[in-house]
């Protein structure tokens, strides 16, 4: 006997077996509903946090995720589309691809959302692959009046030089060969990155753009847009990198406002898990190639769910606000600040082991002495903070997450200073 199958139970199936996770959750995060595809890949992002509340889960990816939702004015609607959240922090840039979710938040009322999940990791890799491919079309426009290109060799110097540049410029060909791109850009206080470094990444990336402002021969500046690109033999080797300059009208919005939205933590101001992620990588390629001292601090604010649980989001947004300020006044201006997901903060800094730790404990103290005033009276809090340096054979991040840990069972609000795993060996 044929056995009848009703549309709830055909709607069910087809939810389960759907190649796209789905989520339905109410208005605080909790699940109601979850497919397979969901669970695969939600699951491993969880550790000791709820499972039964997407928000949670995603509390070290994605934590901005329940603030976009509390922030929707609608009753119903998109809240984001294709919103992305970067998996992996600390890959080896010649291992696999960072694993990156496109996440669509949708509130369906004032009580239920649903956010469907999908696995895009290839969908970025190729999308950086045709970035690069079209640098080299960018690149080979050297008879396009707007475009001056430089041909710069693998040691940094000019070799060619189009005839745009002097049109552009006001420089003459003959003046240019020969330099270094710091000697035709030089940085400014605004630059946060050399030439050399930016050099490094594109050796690395494979292009580099932005917009700067650049000065004529006469003394006049100009907004323009540069790409540098870079060369590779047919052995896979650096030959050498193209600049392309362009003429453009500066935009009516600020880019610095632009790039702060895109490499910021919206909350904090602390530099978002993405811009981590990247800035990492290139510490660590300048550690390995030129030695310079590298060490993390990574901090987790003790307790800090009981401020949520207790006095609300809004209040624990306070606290977060005013500990990333602490923290940004007591660090130095090269070293980094990051929010890598709720609570847990990294501070990435150019010096020893020693170094590293006694900033921590500046930044313990700092943090205890806090006062913070919010609609349910004033609160202090404490944190605890693990300390590594970059060690050949260590993964930084992981060490450094492991001096965190001891920090956090051992009593918290305290440093910990992390040994050596191959000189215990």
């Amino acid at each position: 006997m044929a056995q009848i199958v009703s549309d709830e139970e055909r709607l069910l199936e087809f939810l389960y077996a759907a190649p796209t996770g789905l989520v339905e959750i109410n208005a605080l995060g909790a699940i109601m509903m979850i497919n397979p595809y969901a669970m695969k890949h939600l699951l491993p992002l969880t550790g000791a946090r709820d499972s039964g509340n997407l928000f949670a889960m995603l509390e070290n990816s994605a934590p901005e995720l329940r603030n976009l939702l509390d922030g929707f004015d609608g009753e119903r609607g998109t809240v984001c589309d294709g919103h992305r959240i970067t998996v992996d922090i600390g890959r080896d840039r010649d291992g696999p691809e960072p694993k990156v979710l496109a996440c669509t938040l949708v509130k369906l009322d004032p009580d239920r959302a649903i956010a469907c999940i999908s696995d895009i990791t290839q969908q970025v890799a190729q999308e950086r692959r045709l970035k690069q491919a079209e640098t080299w079309f960018s690149s080979l426009m050297n008879d396009i009046n707007d475009y001056a290109v430089l041909s710069i060799t693998s040691d940094g110097l000019v070799d060619a030089v189009n005839d745009s540049w002097t049109a552009q410029t006001g420089e003459a060909r003959e003046r240019v060969l020969g330099q270094t791109l710091a000697d035709i850009f030089p940085s400014t206080d605004d630059d946060a990155v050399g030439m050399a470094e930016l050099l490094r990444g594109c050796a690395r990336d494979g292009w580099h753009l932005d917009e700067m402002w650049h000065v004529r021969a006469d003394g006049s500046r100009y907004w323009c847009q540069r790409l540098l690109a870079a060369r590779v033999g047919s052995q896979g080797d650096l030959v050498g990198y193209t600049v392309v300059l362009r003429d453009i009208a500066r935009p009516a919005y600020d880019t610095g406002d632009l790039r702060r939205l895109l490499t910021q933590d919206h909350l904090t101001g602390a530099a978002n898990r993405a811009r981590f992620q990247h800035l990492f990588e290139r510490a660590q390629q300048a550690w390995s190639e030129h030695g310079t001292p590298l060490s993390l601090i990574m901090l987790d604010i003790d307790h800090f769910k009981r401020v949520n649980d207790s006095h609300g989001h809004v209040a624990g947004d306070m606290v977060l606000t005013a500990f990333a300020e602490t923290i940004s006044q007591t660090i130095r201006p090269k070293d980094v600040f990051a929010r890598l997901g709720g609570e847990e903060f990294a501070v990435l800094l150019t010096g020893t082991l020693s170094d590293a730790s006694e900033m921590a404990e500046r930044l313990r103290l700092a943090v205890a002495a806090m006062r913070v005033a919010t609609p349910q009276g004033e609160l202090s809090i404490t944190v605890s903070l693990g300390c590594a340096t970059a060690r050949i054979g260590e993964d930084l991040l992981r060490v450094a997450d492991a001096a965190l840990y001891v920090a956090k069972h051992t009593g918290r609000n305290r440093v910990h200073k992390a040994a050596s795993a191959v000189a215990a060996a």
